[in-house]
């Protein structure tokens, strides 16, 4: 595997566009409609209300992959955790490590802002995600059922 020279850099909102693209095609991803504008939205919104943190992966100047946590509590712990809710590497970017790179990352900043850990969902159909989070030192839990409710 051929290394990548990259940075991880915290986004801020001049990064907002890069983000936002990136994003759009992690939705893509999940079989979302595309919609660049009410994505890009959605990632200002989280921003400027500090309701997420999103780290970008970046080559060459550009934004190639990124990481958006969301905070929690988690309630045996009694401390803070961090939400890995999404994670997305440009297809042309993948096999270099970058993925690794954001989650170990996301690890950092649990370091930071004094965090308990990480939690993540993902699909059972995702079989990158389901080889790469166990590589990165994630157990899978097995004793929870993950349940929605939508209105």
């Amino acid at each position: 595997m051929e290394q990548t020279n990259y940075q991880i850099k915290k986004a801020s909102l001049e990064e907002l566009d890069q983000a936002a693209e990136l994003f759009n095609l992690y939705r893509i991803f999940y079989r979302q409609p595309s919609d660049l504008e009410k994505g890009k939205a959605f990632l200002k919104e989280r921003l400027l209300n500090g309701e997420s943190d999103i780290f970008l992966a970046i080559v060459d100047g550009k934004a190639v992959g990124f990481v958006q946590l969301y905070k929690l509590f988690h309630y045996t712990k009694l401390e803070k955790q961090w939400l890995l809710s999404d994670l997305f590497v440009h297809p042309d970017y993948r096999g270099h490590g970058l993925s690794v790179a954001l989650i170990d990352r996301s690890k950092q900043w649990c370091k930071e802002t004094g965090a308990c850990g990480l939690m993540l969902e993902t699909e059972k159909t995702n079989d990158i995600g389901n080889k790469l989070y166990p590589r990165c030192g994630f157990e899978y839990d097995a004793l929870h059922n993950y349940y929605h409710w939508w209105k």
